[in-house]
């Protein structure tokens, strides 16, 4: 069929794959950086590839690749599997079938355009239920993950008109009658139009088989050259006092497992959020017993910090302590509401205690108290006295130390190990200082 112009919508086919096959690669490309355990900044541009990676962690392609929904199997894989990955595969396949069926002139051949409007059909759905996750969930617009979106529209779009295209055409002429030909079959097969080319059988399961390998062969490629990072599981320090008093704990779900779990938070920090929502979607947080330690990284009561990295986060931290069994929902409305509480404490160092007020009236007159400001200050002190990093989140289970780098997208894998050594009762730090990794200290 050389010569022949491909179809308008096979040319929208085409186009979007390779638009859906660049913004994949990016995407790919920014998790895989991840694998050596270190920080890297994240593309998020509408154009693949260009401007600078964001190092801020404020953007919404860092929101959307660091949560639980960026990858699958996190349990058997460090980070996991991206989904960014098989939707490569995917558009490259698309991309390969669409130049097929236009050289090969099955443009109009049903077998031929079903197989590449499943294909569009396959890359639409599944955008669908990551733009809800991506806005709905995460509250995220990622760049990089709307270009996915707009890039599976265009395939789905053009595929299926080419598969209903095909359908039309392949419609069969109507006998004369009274001497003429219908005016339908006219319209629908022109004359001097060729026949749709034939697609045997054995052609279509094959170019299926291939497809499927397509996405499967990447995939495993990728689970076996992940690195083994098991090792590091228990070697980035423990806690040279870990008994902290009851005043100053916060307790976070039941507490019938035996592994004991210390999480330090601050309540207005949006890795903390991303960490607890990632923690949840392990499965692993009912298997801890976990407490909380405060650490707001707020100048307002925290002397370690120069400035109020979180504003609020004193007021929020208070609120929690005075709460005692409901520290759990301030928590929770917290997260919720981080945004809107940093904007306006940046602007009224009172704003917080009101906005805490109007929703929890009962603890209006405790934050602020002498009381509170005590309990708050002796979780600081704690800190202090284990020689904690200024970071959050931080975790440890039973007193040993979840490495920095393994409470974002190598939390379940890292976190798996750790429970079964501890529930084995073999869990044992390898390093002694708590600050073996970021011992210069940081904040997120």
């Amino acid at each position: 069929m050389a010569g022949v112009k491909p179809s308008v919508w096979t040319i929208v086919v085409l186009v979007g794959a390779l638009l859906g096959f660049a913004f994949a690669l990016v995407s790919t490309s920014d998790f895989a950086a991840h694998l050596d355990r270190q920080v890297h900044g994240i593309h998020c541009s509408f154009l693949p590839g260009v401007g600078a990676p964001d190092l801020s962690g404020t953007s919404g392609c860092h929101v959307t690749l660091m949560s639980p929904y960026s990858s699958v199997l996190q349990g058997s894989v460090w980070g996991g599997i991206p989904i960014s990955l098989p939707a490569l595969s995917v558009f490259g396949f698309i991309a390969f079938w669409a130049v097929a069926v236009w050289l090969m002139g099955w443009e109009r051949n049903r077998r031929a355009t079903s197989l590449l409007a499943a294909a569009g059909g396959l890359t639409f759905v599944t955008s669908l239920v990551m733009a809800a996750i991506s806005f709905v969930t995460l509250g995220a617009a990622c760049k990089l993950c709307i270009g996915i979106y707009v890039a599976s529209i265009l395939v789905f779009t053009g595929a299926l008109a080419l598969f209903l295209n095909s359908g039309r055409a392949a419609t069969p002429r109507l006998p004369p009658q009274m001497g003429g030909t219908s005016v339908r079959a006219h319209a629908e097969q022109p004359a001097g139009a060729p026949p749709p080319s034939p697609l045997p059988l054995p052609i279509l399961g094959a170019a299926v088989i291939f497809g499927g390998a397509a996405v499967l062969v990447p995939v495993l490629v990728y689970a076996a050259a992940a690195p083994d990072y098991s090792g590091f599981a228990g070697t980035c320090g423990t806690l040279d006092q870990p008994n902290a008093p009851d005043t100053i704990l916060i307790t976070l779900g039941s507490q019938d497992a035996d592994v004991r779990a210390i999480e330090v938070l601050d309540p207005l920090c949006p890795a903390c959020r991303g960490f607890e929502e990632r923690l949840a979607s392990t499965g692993h947080d009912d298997r801890l017993a976990r407490k909380v330690i405060l650490f707001p990284l707020d100048s307002t009561c925290n002397w370690m910090v120069d400035e109020a990295i979180h504003p609020g986060a004193c007021a929020v931290s208070e609120a929690m302590l005075c709460a005692g069994d409901r520290a759990e929902d301030v928590l929770e409305w917290a997260f919720d509401e981080q945004e809107d509480i940093r904007e306006a404490a940046a602007a009224d160092p009172n704003a917080a205690k009101r906005m805490i007020a109007e929703e929890f009236p009962d603890l209006g007159r405790c934050v602020g108290s002498a009381n509170a400001r005590a309990r708050l200050n002796r979780s600081l002190q704690w800190a202090v006295a284990n020689e904690l990093p200024v970071l959050t989140p931080q975790l440890y289970v039973n007193d040993v130390r979840v490495c920095d780098a393994d409470t974002d997208l190598g939390l379940d894998y890292t976190l798996g190990v750790l429970l079964e050594q501890a529930e084995a009762g073999t869990l044992r730090p390898e390093g002694s200082a708590p600050r073996a990794e970021g011992a210069g200290g940081g904040t997120r």
